[in-house]
């Protein structure tokens, strides 16, 4: 089963936490804070592994969950950093965000790397927090929090050629002529259901990869017969090879067939009417199709270069591959994501800076709190020791959380909510 787009979540590892420690040996004379500090979380990485050809393994593991750090130990011992947890992927895999949709990595060559959640960096232990003021502080830090998101796996098929055209044209035929790929062939609309590579070197030494893609029908750019899985595998592609049936054999006219696929390339991404393109007159061995490309010669411009060729007897196949080798060399490749052109300067704007935390109200009356910078202040913060919930507070303090919950109108005994904890507000 070929499986070319996936969902998963990944989570990096958290952080280990820091330590309160002393020492109280007879010959350290005041040792003093002795807490250690934790180790980093794992980060979860991404791997091309040149041997995997689809997304086939994510199907049953959708859940990446990296190792936490180990935790700080006594005598300033510092725990272990976890080793990066390794996630192999095929290559042509592109990462994106799902919640922002942006483009976290694009995986193409064998063994190139992408970090898609980091890991949270170790807690520090009590050691670090000794001041003169305080030489013996009862404080220590949780590990930070891995970060954790959905991302959606796309595998766009690395080849340089991709054979475009209605189903049943020859697509696949002409594949099986022109190189040792074994696709499915039978006489029915779309018996090509995933893609074929194959690899095809012309007479005089030239080499390409080639794909045969299913088959494209009005529509496909919306998503209709196989759309989305057609046009994904050819936006990496180089030349595009538009196969079409001269036979008429199935009722339908070529010229009608041309402007109808060369419609959905345009309506997907404007992006893949830059390609060249080159045409195949498929099935001249047919009676009519003599006829029938000479009508379809007088429909087009002149400087558009039409092979006639039969897949079944490989008439004019050499001729084909010949042009489309010339094609490749004179074509540069085309980036799959536009990248944003940038000048050496740094031009500074004034933004207003985000909030970091939002009160709301919930049904009984409390107050809310949440936010990104607070949720994770708080998941570090030991509420077992006394000095680390005052340095909690102080922290809600400086970042104007008391001042905002006075002005929403929190009273003495008000009830706030963070996380799934509550507090009481205090004047």
């Amino acid at each position: 089963m070929f499986v070319d787009q996936v969902k998963i979540y990944v989570k990096g590892g958290d952080g280990g936490n820091g330590m309160v420690a002393f020492r109280r040996e007879k010959y350290v004379p005041m040792g003093g804070p002795a807490g250690g500090d934790g180790g980093n979380g794992a980060d979860v990485v991404f791997e091309v592994e040149e041997g995997l050809r689809t997304l086939m393994d994510f199907r049953y593991k959708r859940h990446f969950k990296a190792p936490r750090g180990e935790h700080g130990m006594s005598k300033n011992q510092h725990g272990k950093n976890s080793q990066p947890m390794v996630v192999k992927v095929p290559p042509g895999t592109v990462v994106t965000d799902e919640t922002t949709g942006y483009i976290i990595a694009d995986l193409t060559e064998h063994g190139q790397q992408a970090v898609i959640a980091k890991g949270g960096r170790g807690g520090r232990g009590n050691s670090r927090f000794a001041t003169p003021a305080n030489p013996a502080p009862e404080l220590s830090e949780n590990g930070e929090p891995g970060i954790e998101r959905n991302v959606i796996l796309e595998l766009k098929v690395l080849a340089d050629v991709g054979l475009v055209g209605f189903p049943s044209v020859g697509k696949s035929t002409l594949l099986s002529v022109v190189s040792s790929a074994k696709p499915k062939i039978a006489e029915y609309h779309f018996t090509t259901l995933v893609p074929n590579l194959g690899m095809v070197e012309t007479e005089d030494g030239r080499s390409f990869v080639m794909a045969d893609l299913p088959g494209l029908i009005e529509g496909a750019h919306q998503g209709v017969g196989l759309g989305h899985q057609f046009l994904r595998h050819i936006e990496r592609t180089r030349v595009i090879v538009h196969v079409i049936d001269m036979s008429g054999l199935e009722g339908r006219d070529p010229y009608e067939d041309y402007l109808t696929i060369n419609a959905e390339l345009k309506e997907y991404n404007l992006r893949l009417t830059e390609r060249p393109q080159i045409i195949v007159a498929n099935k001249m061995d047919m009676p009519d199709s003599e006829e029938n490309l000479a009508e379809f010669r007088k429909k087009l411009d002149d400087d558009v270069k039409i092979f006639p060729a039969s897949a079944v007897t490989r008439e004019g196949v050499r001729e084909l591959l010949f042009a489309v080798a010339d094609a490749i060399e004179n074509t540069p490749e085309f980036p799959l994501h536009e990248e944003e052109i940038t000048e050496n300067r740094v031009v500074y704007e004034f933004k207003k800076e985000e909030p970091n935390f939002a009160i709301t109200r919930d049904d009984e009356g409390a107050f809310v709190l949440s936010g990104e910078k607070i949720e994770k202040l708080f998941k570090m913060t030991d509420f077992s020791r006394d000095e680390s919930i005052k340095r909690f507070a102080r922290q809600l303090r400086g970042l104007g959380v008391d001042e905002a919950l006075r002005e929403r109108g929190a009273k003495d005994g008000d009830i706030v909510k963070l996380l799934e904890y509550e507090f009481e507000f205090i004047e």
